[in-house]
């Protein structure tokens, strides 16, 4: 059975979905401040090699773990909720079937324990 990377087009289908996700992450107000300053080059980059091997495809992940990238942001869990459904619509816009987006989110949930800050709240 083909890994989900081969299902959705390989590399340059992640690369197109990366550039949406970012594109509606960093012009929603309520996410915007946790990118300022940051090298959104560089971070993109990080993100497609994420997401192809989380996706099964035929790279290895060398970045930081999901705790570590994101200790000391104060991410709430209504930021990773909008993060999430920005990825969902970054997905839909770039023609992944409905079901394959719910086993990519069903990847995801249990990330949300490493990436929250349990002392964070909502602004």
């Amino acid at each position: 059975m083909a890994s989900i990377f081969d299902q959705i087009g390989g590399a340059s289908a992640v690369s197109a979905v990366v550039d949406e996700f970012y594109q509606r992450v960093v012009a929603d107000p309520g996410l915007a401040g946790y990118f300022t300053g940051t090298d959104l080059d560089k971070l993109k980059a990080h993100q497609r090699s994420f997401v192809a091997a989380a996706l099964g495809g035929p790279q290895e992940y060398r970045g930081r773990t999901m705790g570590e990238a994101h200790t000391g942001l104060a991410i709430t869990g209504e930021a990773f909720d909008t993060v999430v459904g920005h990825l969902a619509g970054a997905l839909t816009h770039c023609g992944v079937p409905q079901e394959t987006i719910t086993t990519i989110a069903g990847a995801l949930a249990p990330l949300r324990d490493q990436i929250v800050d349990g002392q964070a709240s909502a602004a």
